[in-house]
């Protein structure tokens, strides 16, 4: 992307790498090949209905992945469901326009404010009473800083990157086609297919899905035999970061949260939920120089993900959010409460607040 916005042609990018490569001995490494650790428990749940003006947040799902020049580890999950009869605040008041936020350039100092509303989403208003409601639609609520020259790449090049990963957050998390159920082959042709460990666990996610190999990790995507999506705007809130990464990479990080109203896929359905899922994930956008990858993609570094609402014990592969019946057999969780909003804390702290396979709480959805 040039000093007016507009993207490098694919021929210029190429005739880079070319003229990069040339003069320079030794030969590229390839991505190292390393075993997965996975571990996750589960726990079920149950308990008696909520109590009048009650919003019970469904479960809350959590799950991380690393990946470290093809190391995977991804971490358990996270099951979290709001103690019966507790009221939940809300933001937003009767669910109208809201004044957009001002783009996430840093991390925030605190939680978006409570305002008590309690109020409810409706197909009309399915961000009604939630901080989402000022976010961003789509990818415009992810911020993207200015690009400037750093390690292997020039500034072009760098900014010709940053459009790339803004493309992947679009293609694995905002595409109707993905969130539908499709397989997200856009997403999954810009990560480096000399990543052994990366592409035998998304050829194994997408055949075969389980809680190892769960393409929830990465994607999101709802079953549509249970789910669809209430209108076409999804709420986003988050920024994307670079810094210069080993051998010279570009390390590029993008920290987002997205928030999907849903209804039950029987036609007619009119009561909402809300899936909340933040992700952040770390990419490396290599020199090809020194490692092994091919034009215009990227090397997964690490990822985590947090999820509300997603389905407890859930491996489908898909999400499956819960609606008032399944919550009204649901009873509170045995974890600490957690704020899905909360942009505040790090990936990282939000990983360690909680015990792999409990059952914990949301404050709201």
């Amino acid at each position: 992307m040039g000093k007016d916005g507009a993207s490098i042609p694919d021929e210029e990018w190429e005739r880079f790498l070319r003229e990069s490569e040339a003069g320079i001995s030794g030969a590229p490494e390839e991505p190292s090949a390393r075993s997965r650790v996975v571990a996750r428990r589960l726990r079920e749940e149950g308990g008696p209905p909520p109590g009048w003006r009650t919003h019970e947040p469904p479960r809350r799902r959590r799950g991380a992945g690393w990946y470290v020049a093809g190391l995977l580890v991804a971490a358990g999950l996270l099951v979290v469901a709001l103690d019966p009869g507790r009221v939940v605040d809300w933001i937003g008041g009767a669910g109208g326009e809201q004044t957009p936020l001002a783009a996430e350039s840093d991390r925030p100092s605190q939680p978006p404010a409570d305002q008590g509303s309690a109020q409810l989403p409706t197909i009309k208003e399915p961000f009604r009473g939630s901080p989402a409601l000022q976010w961003g639609n789509g990818a415009a609520g992810v911020y993207v800083p200015a690009a400037q020259a750093t390690g292997w790449m020039s500034r072009e090049q760098v900014a010709q990157a940053l459009a790339r990963t803004q493309e992947f957050l679009t293609a694995s998390n905002l595409d109707p086609g993905v969130l539908r159920g499709d397989r997200p082959g856009k997403a999954i042709a810009l990560i480096n297919p000399h990543q052994q460990d990366v592409q035998g666990y998304l050829a194994a996610a997408f055949r075969t899905p389980s809680r190892e190999n769960d393409p929830l990790l990465l994607f999101s995507r709802f079953a549509p035999t249970k789910a669809r999506l209430v209108g076409d705007v999804v709420k986003t809130r988050g920024r994307i970061t670079y810094r210069e990464g080993k051998r010279g990479a570009v390390e590029v990080t993008a920290d987002v949260t997205y928030v999907y109203p849903v209804v039950r896929a029987a036609a007619g359905s009119e009561e909402v939920a809300r899936t909340i899922v933040r992700r952040e994930l770390v990419m490396s956008w290599d020199d090809p120089a020194k490692v092994i990858t091919e034009t215009g993609t990227f090397s997964l570094i690490s990822y985590k993900a947090d999820t509300a609402n997603g389905g407890c014990g859930n491996s489908t592969g898909y999400f499956l959010p819960e609606f008032r019946a399944e919550r009204d057999a649901a009873g509170g969780g045995d974890g600490h409460a957690v704020d899905p909003y909360d942009r505040s804390t790090s990936m990282d702290t939000r990983m360690r607040e909680g015990r792999e396979g409990e059952c914990g709480t949301v404050t709201r959805t």
